[in-house]
């Protein structure tokens, strides 16, 4: 049994398609006018999906590739650059000391190994306040704040410094009876002393130098600077120091540790030039603390020292970058010293799929105190001979003009013993200073290694991205858009079917029942 096809059937199937293929001809002029497949999602919904998660893709590959990448290179080119400077300079030094080994040292040399000192010590941390797009490369988690006081600041921080035993160390003293205060306007004075030649002596005493000098005077207020350590049972000890001065005219700083004054806990602070004095007894104390590898959570080996500063000069360090410190109720680095190694204030870039690279350096893996105190040593021995010196010269004239003044005799005898002694000291300092350089310069130089490392893996990064950018492009590519030559084709064909399905629509339509009649 077969159905009857009426002339209106085929009248609106005849439509029906006449309308398709105008609609796939209008789709396919579509894609020929925007060169895509789709135009919404409804037209293909598995290549608009694909086209979302190949887009999504695409941004977060152009983002690491085009600002995440590039942005980390930067701040690593800017970093090591300044790194480079602090070499320069600290290479610089180290010719400075082997000029200054010299034991030929005329007085116009000492004074330009001074002056040259001085501007080394400036210029090496003067690239430490070096910023990329406004964020500080050396200060960590601080990056809107400087390394350095920018001006003479008064300001209390109370420190704590986390030290090792390897940086208590001897130097040389010599007591020069403050020979140095004597000159030809006061030698034979009523009521001044000259000291004798005997007087004057060098002596080895043990030193821990802070990280800072000009300290407070804490005596005062009870608040002395504390050392804390482990004793050899793993037990927590405090040694509150005797506050000395080096203008002290009842007590030798650099000899008071030894004096069997029961006051003496062994251990002096020297508040001018922030050096603690250590007794031999204290001295072997300290030095024979070790951490028990069975404990995980102390290190016996640990020695701490607390003590205050207020008054900053511009271009000091500022201590939140470097320790535990405490300043208008604010707390800096609770957990202890700032250190790169341990992961603390690292800043890590987002540069690829769970991939990151850390990009700062903080300034406790290059600008060290130590650079710049190394120095202080060098200025201070440096001016210690020059004034002997000139307390020489003055005193050789008065005993020239009057060889019968017997307190010139005596005075130019203590001088010139002092200066001798001053002088070896001197020498022997800027021989060990070479070798103190040279470990700062390797220091540096590990920093900018490591920078270079990191560079390296950001080009690395960098390639693979530009690929992954390149392929993700052509695959959002094949999946949108369209082929023009075979969209050609079709839209042909489908003009040729459209134009077909009206012609024999319209010979049907021509015909009808009534013609049959």
């Amino acid at each position: 049994m077969s159905m009857r096809i009426t002339n209106k059937i085929m009248q609106n199937n005849s439509l029906t398609n006449i309308n398709n293929n105008k609609v796939q001809q209008d789709k396919l002029s579509t894609q020929m006018e925007t060169g895509k497949k789709i135009t919404r999602p409804s037209d293909d919904p598995v290549i608009a999906i694909r086209a979302l998660r190949l887009r999504s893709t695409l941004s977060e590959v152009t983002q690491y590739c085009d600002k995440n990448i590039e942005d980390a290179d930067s701040w690593l080119s800017v970093t090591e650059d300044s790194l480079v400077s602090v070499t320069d300079a600290i290479e610089d030094m180290i010719e400075q000391c082997n000029t200054g080994s010299n034991k030929d040292l005329e007085t116009a040399n000492r004074k330009t190994i001074l002056d040259n000192l001085k501007a080394l010590r400036d210029s090496v941390y003067s690239t430490g306040d070096a910023d990329y797009a406004g964020r500080g490369l050396f200060t960590g988690y601080r990056t809107g704040t400087k390394l350095r006081f920018q001006e003479d600041t008064t300001q209390q921080y109370t420190i704590t410094e986390s030290i090792t035993k390897s940086v208590i160390d001897d130097i040389t003293y010599v007591n020069t009876q403050k020979i140095e205060d004597i000159n030809e306007g006061n030698y034979n004075a009523t009521g001044t002393t000259i000291p004798k030649e005997a007087d004057i002596y060098q002596e080895t005493v043990h030193r821990l130098r802070l990280s800072y000098d000009k300290l407070d005077d804490t005596y005062a207020t009870g608040k002395e600077p504390e050392i804390s350590y482990y004793d050899a049972a793993g037990n927590l000890q405090t040694v509150k120091a005797n506050v000395v001065s080096k203008y002290d005219t009842t007590k030798d700083p650099y000899l008071y540790a030894q004096d069997p004054d029961p006051a003496n806990t062994g251990v002096v602070f020297i508040p001018e030039t922030g050096e603690l004095i250590l007794s031999d007894t204290m001295y072997q104390t300290l030095t024979s603390t070790k951490d028990d590898p069975s404990t995980q959570n102390v290190d016996e080996g640990a020695i701490s020292i607390t003590y205050s500063k207020t008054d900053w000069r511009q271009n000091d360090l500022r201590p939140e970058h470097y320790f535990k410190c405490e300043s208008k109720g604010v707390v800096y680095n609770e957990d202890g010293n700032v250190d790169g190694m341990n992961g603390d204030q690292v800043i890590e870039y987002d540069v690829g799929f769970n991939q990151t690279i850390r990009v700062n350096t903080l300034a406790s893996e290059a600008y060290t105190h130590d650079i710049g105190r190394d120095v202080d040593d060098l200025i201070n021995i440096l001016e210690q001979v020059d004034q002997m010196e000139d307390v020489v010269n003055q005193m050789k004239k008065k005993v020239e003009a009057d060889e019968n003044d017997e307190d010139a005799k005596a005075a130019l005898d203590a001088a010139s013993k002092a200066y001798t002694y001053l002088n070896q000291k001197m020498q022997d300092t800027f021989e060990h200073s070479i070798t103190r350089m040279k470990n700062h310069l390797t220091t540096v130089t590990k920093a900018i290694t490591e920078v270079g490392t990191r560079s390296a893996k950001v080009d690395l990064v960098r390639t693979r991205l530009k690929s992954q950018k390149t392929n993700f492009k052509d695959l959002v590519s094949d999946n949108e858009e369209a082929d023009t030559t075979e969209v050609a084709i079709e839209l042909s064909s489908a003009k040729l079917a459209y134009d077909a399905s009206l012609m024999a629509t319209g010979k049907i339509a021509q015909t009808s029942l009534l013609n049959y009649i």
